[in-house]
């Protein structure tokens, strides 16, 4: 296929130039004729899991479950702000059990995560996290309690601030992509 045809296609379908056509091929395969995570609207991994679907709000150029492995569990709501990434493997869980039943779920509020965001491979959010614009996970990170105030990177588990961002700087690339 030549590039104007593959800009075509591109465009018809709203397809991202850094996702290749395999990747919106198997989506397609799996979401579409299996039947797996049908209820998502967006292209996923094969390999993701998202329950509730219905239950995420989610931002400009933000595609929560295209990276391999990831699991969201939207029961109890999940925001997802703009241009925020999700590595591989990462886990947002916005419902627990009861601790005797565990067929019973705890209400909490929804997760919400702010615009440039940047979730690294294995991290975990829990129910109720609030995360402000450009918060940083650590790859492996554990989530537990929120960091409204955002600029920051965390880590560890549970995570924990490591450093702050320089709010500046980050505004002014905010304000070059919009």
């Amino acid at each position: 296929m030549s590039n104007g045809s593959s800009d075509l296609v591109r465009k018809t379908f709203r397809l991202r130039k850094k996702m290749s056509i395999g990747f919106y091929v198997t989506d397609f395969f799996f979401r579409k004729i299996l039947r797996q995570n049908a209820a998502v609207r967006w292209a996923i991994h094969h390999t993701s899991t998202i329950h509730c679907p219905e239950r995420i709000t989610r931002g400009k150029d933000t595609y929560p479950g295209d990276s391999p492995g990831v699991y969201i569990n939207a029961s109890n709501g999940v925001k997802i702000g703009d241009y925020t990434n999700l590595g591989p493997n990462v886990g947002i869980i916005s419902v627990n059990h009861d601790p005797v039943n565990n067929d019973l779920q705890v209400q909490s509020s929804p997760i919400e995560i702010g615009n440039f965001c940047w979730l690294g491979m294995g991290a975990i959010v829990l129910p109720g996290v609030v995360l402000g614009d450009f918060t940083i996970v650590g790859a492996g990170a554990v989530v537990t309690k929120s960091f409204p105030e955002g600029y920051c990177v965390i880590a560890g588990n549970p995570a924990k601030l490591i450093k702050h961002l320089n709010k500046t700087e980050c505004e002014s690339f905010a304000g070059n992509k919009k």
